[in-house]
């Protein structure tokens, strides 16, 4: 049993996962299923968080460890997983029966996405970071169709699969090429194909930009955002969120495993190898679009989604900074990513709670007034958005601080790409000051229907606890990037 500890919150969600099939079969209460959910990934946030805190990990069989890393790291994103996806079940308790499709088969999908991006965030190899992506992506489509009945859900879920399909078509090429370049499917016997010099340039030059395609796509960077917007603003707003915060985590992770992993240092391929120019194109673009697009946006969904693109940028700013800076510029996007999670699960959270039966919040229009109206929901509402934009004292301001810094202690391009992102987040100060001055200083108009907000104490609960870590974050920095430091350090020394 010691052998498979490492492992332990993988274990505990697919137990929990069979668990829910067969309550759903046995209750016809399915409310009490959002409360099973979100306290089964909990447990497994906590089971992970304790092992991320204590001695390495050596028991591990190598036949595990050949694919998934049992490293401080990856219980890193065991944790930000399995919070952002607890987070996620406890609004959709109050949400799915609020608009009437409350079905079991719901939360299983919660749970076994969440554990597809598990995996995927501790793959080290290229036949593992596969399973783990299909595996949490096929879970993602499902639920973004959940809402069968509208139109624009199913819509959404068809352009997500079909993109989703071709970018895994182009990854697994991309894994086939590597894999004809250097023999090895494992990321260190790749890594060490490169280092030597053994492996193919050109193919390898391929793999890389193939693999980079298809990560960037889970990631939402430009140009491979496009199923965003959609997906986001036709899901259900608590799928949106698992989407906004487990998706791109898992993303994230496997990005830097594959890019520092694999790849290695790029001053040991060459610069037509070398994978940090790709990265600031995606970045600077990425940064520059996603402000630029949700300027222009009426619907506060679409807005968060264009956000998501942009924030997708910062997070490879970081990531473009490790080349320089090491795991300076990784525990930077770890820290990151855990801040964006919070922030986010605020963000839609209060969303969500200004909705009532039968109609959701989306618009401009739909949140007029609500801080004199529904003060409960406009006030986190506020505080999640301005943690995005990046104000102190929120967990977004350090996020944008450390990934900033990192790249400056780069040096070089990367002090330009820097004040770039400061710029492109002026730029987004419009956008998310807008949502305050409609929450707090317009008036609703005068036909527009008065909401009923939804009462239900697991969005109280939801809503508090992240509210609490985006400001604790903020506040108390230190302790949680002492962590991102060890854990960033577990991957690139």
């Amino acid at each position: 049993m010691n052998a498979l500890i490492g492992v332990s919150p993988l274990l505990l969600l697919v137990g929990a996962g069979l668990s829910i099939m067969v309550i759903d079969a046995f209750t016809k209460e399915r409310t009490e299923l959002a409360l099973v959910t979100a306290a089964s990934l909990f447990v497994a946030a906590t089971v992970a968080g304790v092992l991320m805190l204590g001695p390495e990990i050596t028991t591990a069989p190598e036949v595990l460890t050949r694919y998934l890393a049992v490293d401080r790291m990856g219980l890193f994103f065991d944790v930000v997983i399995c919070v952002g996806a607890g987070l996620s079940a406890l609004l959709a308790g109050a949400y799915l029966r609020e608009h009437g499709f409350e079905r079991g088969e719901f939360y299983v999908l919660v749970i076994f996405t969440a554990f597809g991006a598990m995996v995927l965030a501790r793959a080290v190899d290229l036949l593992s970071i596969f399973l783990g992506l299909e595996t949490m992506s096929l879970g993602a489509y499902a639920l973004v169709a959940y809402r069968r009945t509208s139109a624009r859900a199913v819509e959404a879920a068809v352009k997500y699969f079909l993109l989703g399909s071709f970018a895994a078509a182009i990854l697994l090429f991309g894994s086939a090429l590597l894999y004809g370049a250097t023999g090895h499917t494992d990321l260190v016997g790749i890594r060490e194909s490169i280092a030597s010099g053994q492996a193919d340039a050109v193919l390898t030059v391929f793999a890389l930009v193939m693999l980079v395609v298809g990560l960037s796509f889970k990631i939402g960077a430009v140009p491979f955002h496009m199923w965003v917007p959609d997906a986001y603003e036709g899901a259900a707003t608590p799928v949106t969120t698992f989407m906004s915060v487990v998706v791109k985590a898992a993303a994230v992770a496997v990005l830097v495993r594959v890019l520092v992993g694999a790849f290695g240092d790029p001053s040991t391929m060459g610069l037509s190898t070398g994978w940090t120019p790709v990265i600031i194109i995606l970045a600077v673009i990425s940064m520059v679009y996603g402000n630029l697009a949700a300027l222009a946006q009426s619907s506060v969904k679409r807005m968060l989604a264009y956000s998501s693109i942009a924030h997708a940028g910062y997070i490879l700013v970081g990531l473009a900074a490790a080349y320089e800076v090491g795991s300076v510029a990784i525990s930077a996007v770890l820290y990151y990513t855990a801040a964006y999670t919070f922030s986010n699960v605020l963000a839609f959270g209060s969303l969500i709670l200004m909705g009532s039966k039968g109609k959701e919040a989306v618009s401009y229009a739909d949140i007029a007034g609500a801080g004199s109206r529904h003060p409960i929901a406009a006030f986190p509402f506020a505080i999640g958005v301005l943690s995005l934009l990046g104000l102190p004292p929120t967990a977004g301001f350090f996020g944008k601080y450390y990934v900033f810094s990192a790249a400056v202690q780069a040096g070089g391009l990367m002090v330009w790409v820097a004040v770039l992102g400061v710029l492109a987040s002026v730029v987004g100060a419009y956008y998310y000051l807008k949502v305050i001055v409609y929450l707090f200083m317009k008036e609703p108009e005068e036909d527009a229907p008065i909401a009923v907000p939804m009462q239900s104490w697991y969005m109280v609960v939801a809503l508090v606890l992240a509210g609490y870590y985006v400001m604790k974050l903020g506040v108390f920095p230190s302790q949680y990037l002492d962590w991102a430091v060890a854990a960033a350090a577990s991957v690139i020394g």
